[in-house]
């Protein structure tokens, strides 16, 4: 587990597996959201194992697969609705953490702006500017 922060309630996280579940908990994540379907690569444990797993640690969990290069609204809706609704501090995962760090700041901008969201994601490690100018331009 490799848990960067984006904001006090939000971390990110490349791939998870159901024996990291003790060091979540330990770390105080009260749920975790995947953000990768299942079956990106073939050794990637599905998310009905992690979420058993995750749930009798007594993490709340949810599943929100992102598609590379796929995103819809819809997935851009779905997001939004599991980061309101879950326990916090969230901790989601993907391959490596970027599509996660990519909905929150798709999900994010328009209350924190350009430049708070640049600033949390390249603070975890994250390169948003491509996509942060994408949205700038929406104007």
């Amino acid at each position: 587990m490799d848990p960067r922060r984006i904001t006090d309630e939000f971390f990110v996280s490349p791939q998870i597996t159901p024996d990291d579940m003790p060091a979540v908990k330990a770390a105080g994540f009260k749920s975790i959201l995947c953000n990768r379907p299942d079956g990106e690569e073939p050794w990637q444990p599905g998310f009905k194992d992690v979420a058993q797993s995750a749930e009798a640690a007594g993490i709340e969990a949810r599943s929100v697969p992102i598609i590379s290069g796929q995103l819809t609204e819809a997935d851009t809706e779905a997001f939004r609705a599991a980061f309101e609704a879950l326990p916090k501090p969230i901790l989601a995962y993907c391959r490596s953490g970027t599509r996660c760090t990519m909905m929150w700041s798709l999900t994010h901008i328009d209350t924190l702006g350009g430049d708070a969201i640049l600033r949390a994601a390249a603070g975890a490690g994250y390169d948003m500017s491509g996509l942060v100018a994408q949205l700038d331009r929406r104007t």
